[in-house]
């Protein structure tokens, strides 16, 4: 039997992560003794390696539960669900990695502000981009760089009134 600390260092989770499967119906302790401790055995063990496998491919907690819940219908779905929404993701990174490749072929074009905001729109399009990549791009931008996402759009000749709309996204 494991406690709580020793069967998160086990699965090099913290404690408070395995307290959360807890919160969340995935991990229930064996048994808990009266001065409170969680212990965990074999089936919890087997359970919590499901669980960390589940995560490490990127699926939800609520996929998670129902996962292990056995439907097998449900199963099905959710891996297939998932399987698309990271071949989507997949696409959209590879749309945005032609776009980076567009732009060192030609760095001088950004240099000499020769990229204006028709220009960039073009080069995105032409990397696959969709309205909505172009959206989700700005909006991925915006939350990692805010500042250097406004310089970009400045660099465009964007008007100050355009740029506060699109930094709003």
């Amino acid at each position: 039997m494991l406690t709580v600390t020793h069967i998160a260092k086990q699965f090099g989770v913290s404690r408070t992560t395995i307290l959360y499967y807890e919160k969340e119906a995935l991990l229930m302790p064996a048994y808990r003794s009266e001065n409170g401790y969680r212990w965990y055995g074999d089936k919890e063990v087997q359970r919590l390696k499901t669980i960390t496998s589940y995560r490490s491919y990127g699926l939800s907690i609520a996929s998670i539960r129902t996962l292990l819940n056995r439907n097998a219908e449900s199963q099905t779905q959710i891996l297939k669900d998932h399987f698309n929404e990271l071949e989507k993701e997949i696409q959209n990174l590879r749309a945005q990695q032609k776009a980076v490749v567009m732009l060192l072929q030609e760095p001088s074009l950004l240099e000499e502000n020769i990229v204006n905001k028709d220009r960039w729109v073009e080069i995105m399009v032409a990397a696959g981009f969709t309205e909505t990549d172009m959206i989700k791009w700005h909006q991925k931008f915006e939350a990692l760089e805010p500042l250097e996402h406004q310089k970009f759009l400045e660099s465009l000749g964007i008007s100050s009134d355009e740029i506060i709309k699109i930094r709003a996204l």
